[in-house]
């Protein structure tokens, strides 16, 4: 896999993915509490079809009608569905970019292609990495899952790292929180070298 390197300065739509306890989550929630008002980022909510005290992400709660009618109406710049639930991202990032401004999407693995189509050359693709031993000691402490379903989220995270294809940038997750906080949002402001895979 080849190698290069960008410093972002114009707008971005950075697309952010990562298996499931990777700590795609707390990195949002991270960078949420460390963007000011004038850093010139905006982080996207997405539009879910599951309850808003589910846990994990801040998003907004749609019945399944609802997501359906946003949908014919054109209201999604993205959408997608998984696990059984419906993921939108809103056209609002379109007038957020042209604005001026860069915007941070909670993206899906699978989508990227979609996301390439739609986005084009603004889109920045940044996958969450962590080292499978601690992605299982991370899966197994949060006590969610069986066995069974830990090692199905494994063997998914191992087929997708080896599937995504094209430029991304790898944000490595191995060490603590706030460092993988701390690169994104150099990566946003540009402020930081990116390091981009191909």
């Amino acid at each position: 896999m080849a190698t290069g390197s960008i410093r972002v300065r114009e707008p971005r739509l950075v697309y952010l993915m990562g298996a499931s306890g990777s700590g795609k989550d707390s990195i949002i929630a991270g960078l949420r509490r460390r963007l000011g008002a004038n850093s010139g980022v905006i982080v996207a909510h997405r539009y879910i079809t599951r309850p808003w005290q589910s846990g994990g992400e801040n998003h907004v709660e749609l019945s399944r009608e609802e997501f359906k009618i946003r949908r014919a109406l054109g209201l999604f710049a993205l959408d997608w569905m998984a696990n059984g639930q419906h993921y939108g991202i809103g056209c609002e990032v379109d007038v957020w970019l042209a604005s001026g401004r860069s915007v941070l999407v909670n993206g899906s693995r699978e989508h990227l292609e979609q996301a390439r189509v739609r986005f084009r050359e603004r889109l920045l693709a940044v996958l969450v990495t962590v080292d499978e031993s601690l992605l299982e000691g991370r899966l197994r402490a949060r006590g969610r899952e069986s066995e069974l379903q830990i090692e199905a989220r494994l063997k998914r995270a191992r087929e997708y790292d080896g599937q995504i294809t094209g430029p991304v940038c790898r944000l490595y997750n191995n060490a603590a929180l706030e460092d993988a906080v701390q690169r994104l949002e150099q990566l946003l402001t540009g402020q930081g070298v990116v390091a981009i895979h191909a």
